[in-house]
């Protein structure tokens, strides 16, 4: 199976990247090709909502970096969807490749599979990220593989003894094809 895990962290190596490689190095394990995309630095605008790919088999009219991010979503079969909370929510270059993957919207997802992996430096912050994820998932009918919620990472680094990184190794490892 082919996996993609978009990263929305803007820190580099930080405690989302540090859980999204404990994920792939299961994933890879079980036998996956697996290519974890960081978006922080990328130039992806936000979606104009002006219907251009809807007349156009899926084109976006925006000439950015989410081309090749549709791209690898449009040769995958799930895709990781991986973020820290900021201000109760997803952060804001997770949120717009959301948005911008509204170009696949009248084409259809070449994927059905899909898993969270959050983190954040404080507990009971998640619920508009997930409200997000699970209506999405719903909506588009899309299969849940599983969903890793690591609390009070207050310092870059603290994903490293977190019980999170287990599980997230361990979801990967599960995936069957």
């Amino acid at each position: 199976m082919n996996i993609v895990i978009l990263n929305g962290s803007p820190r580099v190596k930080g405690n989302t990247e540090i859980l999204a490689s404990a994920f792939k190095k299961g994933a890879e394990e079980a036998g996956h090709d697996v290519t974890l995309i960081n978006l922080r630095g990328m130039n992806i605008k936000g979606c104009l909502g002006c219907q251009y790919c809807f007349a156009h088999a899926g084109a976006c009219v925006q000439k950015d970096d989410m081309a090749e991010i549709l791209e690898a979503l449009d040769q995958t079969d799930m895709v990781v969807f991986a973020s820290p909370i900021y201000w109760f929510d997803i952060t804001a270059q997770l949120k717009t490749v959301i948005d911008r993957m509204y170009a696949r919207g009248k084409i259809g997802f070449h994927f059905h599979k899909t898993a969270l992996l959050l983190d954040s430096g404080a507990d009971h912050v998640y619920e508009a990220a997930l409200a997000q994820y699970n209506m999405m998932t719903n909506y588009l009918k899309w299969e849940n593989q599983g969903t890793i919620l690591a609390p009070n990472m207050e310092e870059k680094g603290s994903m490293q003894k977190s019980p999170a990184m287990q599980e997230a190794y361990d979801l990967g490892l599960s995936l069957k094809d």
